[in-house]
């Protein structure tokens, strides 16, 4: 064998035994958990659009048991409503987005839950921020966003969407939460409340004084007729008994 084929055999036998190393090591280095999303529709603008939901368990002694999301820009708290997840969780709107929580899942068992969107926004790619929290206390972040072309370490799900269909427009916003008939109905106290409250308070003593006004006139009323009867009486009687007094002088 010549040396130049010697060292092509040389070559040949490095590059597989690079590849074999390099299958090696990939095979024998854990995958790393992360975060993500999907949807029915990856549309901007589509309508009552279900997304999947999927953050993989990476604790070896405990279980999951919230999902703490952050709504993208367009899509409101309002907006969201829980399709599918796990048994006994439930979706609890928040200022900024939702949680999803419930009894914890087993060790090792990824959580998977749907949700329906009212309407996508008008955007190329929309992020949704998750953190995750397990039945030991511990708290998993995937909030972070490409910046700069690196990759973060802890990315955030991002749903990216195509051209909005020709037409298609934003659908009017979610009417606001109305006030319940108990919350209607008792208000907090506040300056207003404590403006009404003296003002019905002084209505009160009002009404009470022009009662106790009117009792009082009554009561004087009623004194000065009896002062008056007496006196008529008394009168009567003295004018009876000087009468009398005459006639019997005549006589």
């Amino acid at each position: 064998m010549s040396i130049r084929s010697a060292a092509r055999v040389g070559r040949r036998a490095a590059l597989t035994g690079a590849a074999a190393l390099t299958a090696t090591l990939a095979l024998a280095a854990p995958a790393a958990a992360h975060a993500e999303v999907e949807a029915d529709t990856s549309q901007a603008l589509a309508e009552n659009v279900t997304l999947s939901f999927v953050s993989e368990a990476e604790s070896d002694s405990a279980g999951f048991t919230a999902m703490r999301v952050v709504l993208p820009e367009g899509i409101a708290p309002g907006d969201v409503t829980l399709d599918e997840a796990p048994k006994g969780w439930k979706l609890k709107a928040t200022s900024d987005g939702y949680n999803v929580a419930g009894p914890a899942l087993k060790t090792g068992v990824d959580a998977e839950y749907k949700i329906k969107v009212r309407q996508l926004p008008d955007a190329k790619e929309i992020a949704f921020k998750t953190v995750e929290t397990y039945s030991d206390g511990e708290v998993s972040r995937w909030i972070e966003l490409p910046s700069g072309g690196a990759e973060p370490e802890q990315p955030a799900p991002v749903l990216k969407l195509k051209a909005a269909a020709p037409g298609a427009k934003p659908v009017s916003p979610s009417p606001s939460a109305t006030e319940s008939p108990a919350e209607s109905e008792a208000p907090e106290p506040g300056p207003s409340a404590t403006v009404s409250g003296a003002t019905a308070q002084a209505k009160d003593k009002g009404a009470d004084t022009e009662a106790a006004e009117a009792d009082d006139d009554s009561s004087t009323g009623v004194i000065i007729g009896g002062v008056l009867a007496v006196l008529a009486v008394v009168g009567g009687g003295a004018w009876w008994l000087v009468r009398r007094r005459g006639a019997s002088s005549e006589s």
